[in-house]
């Protein structure tokens, strides 16, 4: 099969994110597929951004052709990411042809977060005789009316659902990555029958491949003083950004000040000199915050910790479910989880691997890590083993592309 796969923010192990795509299509090339994802050659996930001279310049990520449009840079989620959207989805439109042409796709999969891409993909498909695939990531235009403020009303907002619901109406199959979108799709003009879930997930064989490197001296530094001090550590892993509820981390490591536990917390993103200024201002000597460190090191940091933190925001949002990449990074690093969060799908309590407490309530939060704390070493491996053995069961990769093909190859 000939697999198309659109995705404004495709990444790769070696760019950065979005990994998904690149994950399904390496898995797909692997059993024997052609696959090609179309990306902008620019997106703020990205560590990295590809070398891109020209639109329609091709490279190979582990096997997974790319092929790129160009579009200009950007900061934050003001009028330059909304320009460098729309030159993606003008120029695959304008280009359509091209693509259909060259590529000769038997399946069309429009997997950007936003769903504007669904129009080009559709005219590649038809143009193709193609199947029309679309993929929910997170409801957009939901998304930006719920966290950001916007009205119904607005111009970008109408844009959108114009969008969703064309690609409802006329998609061949809707692919969500959250459990519970059906119902809301449904109403946006989805037949039913044409739903199915494929959640996220983690390349496990690819990361037995991967040679653990050391930590940084720094991180490696702070990880023996804190043991040698006899400290509980408390990882996390991921972005500092408004969407995690790293407030609940501080406040809860202030209720926790005079107990014998640390927490040590890695990453980037756009709040995290707010956080570091914070915890400096709350006088929290047991908060130890480090920048980004690259993903193979990733499971190496997360193994040296004894729980790891999940800290969510209250949000209207999560009455359709959540499928967060960091959750399956964590169940596979085997140890217990603490999660506060409030949606319909609980992975923690499914995986029993952990504790879950409501969100934005540090004092439960806290408690949670202390009580892991007390607990005997064997019963917080046996929680971690859990975790491992449900993220192998049902979030490899390796099966999800196998499940996403089945639903490819369904009349």
């Amino acid at each position: 099969m000939n697999i198309l796969i659109i995705n404004h923010y495709a990444g790769s192990d070696r760019l950065g994110m979005e990994y998904r795509p690149f994950y399904l299509g390496r898995e797909w090339v692997g059993d024997g597929h052609a696959v090609t994802v179309v990306g902008a050659s620019f997106s703020h996930l990205r560590q990295t951004q590809p070398d891109v001279g020209a639109d329609h310049d091709v490279t190979v990520e582990d096997g997974v052709r790319f092929r790129w449009l160009r579009t200009g840079p950007y900061q934050g989620n003001g009028a330059g990411r909304v320009a460098n959207m729309l030159t993606f989805v003008g120029k695959l439109i304008a280009h359509a042809h091209r693509v259909a042409r060259e590529e000769r796709p038997d399946v069309v999969i429009c997997s950007s977060t936003y769903p504007l891409d669904i129009y080009a993909g559709a005219r590649i498909a038809r143009l193709a005789g193609a199947r029309l695939v679309f993929e929910v990531h997170d409801l957009w235009p939901l998304t930006p009316m719920l966290l950001g403020g916007y009205s119904p009303r607005h111009p970008y907002i109408r844009l959108l659902q114009a969008a969703e619901d064309y690609a409802c109406r006329n998609a061949d199959l809707v692919v969500s990555i959250l459990p519970d979108t059906c119902g809301y799709m449904e109403s946006r003009g989805l037949d039913p029958s044409k739903f199915v879930h494929v959640p996220n997930g983690i390349p496990i064989a690819a990361l037995r491949a991967a040679t653990p490197d050391q930590l940084p001296p720094a991180i490696a530094d702070r990880i023996a003083r804190e043991r040698e001090r006899g400290r509980f550590l408390v990882g996390y892993a991921g972005g500092f950004n408004p969407s995690n509820a790293i407030d609940t981390l501080l406040e809860a490591a202030r209720l926790l000040a005079g107990s014998p536990v640390s927490f040590l917390l890695v990453g980037g993103g756009s709040t995290a000199r707010e956080i570091q200024a914070k915890a400096e201002r709350m006088g929290l000597d047991s908060v130890h915050m480090f920048g980004p460190i690259p993903k193979p090191l990733v499971p190496r940091f997360l193994s040296e910790m004894d729980t790891l933190a999940m800290p969510w925001h209250r949000s209207p949002l999560y009455r359709f479910g959540v499928s967060p990449n960091k959750m399956f990074d964590y169940m596979l690093a085997g140890r217990p989880i603490v999660q506060s969060c409030d949606a319909s799908n609980d992975l923690v309590a499914e995986a029993q691997c952990g504790i879950t407490v409501a969100p934005e309530d540090p004092a439960a939060y806290a408690e949670a890590c202390l009580h892991l704390s007390r607990l005997p070493p064997s019963d917080r491996a046996r929680l971690g083993e859990n975790g491992r053995r449900f993220v192998r069961q049902h979030h490899d990769y390796r099966l999800l592309a196998s499940r996403f093909m089945d639903a490819l190859a369904s009349p």
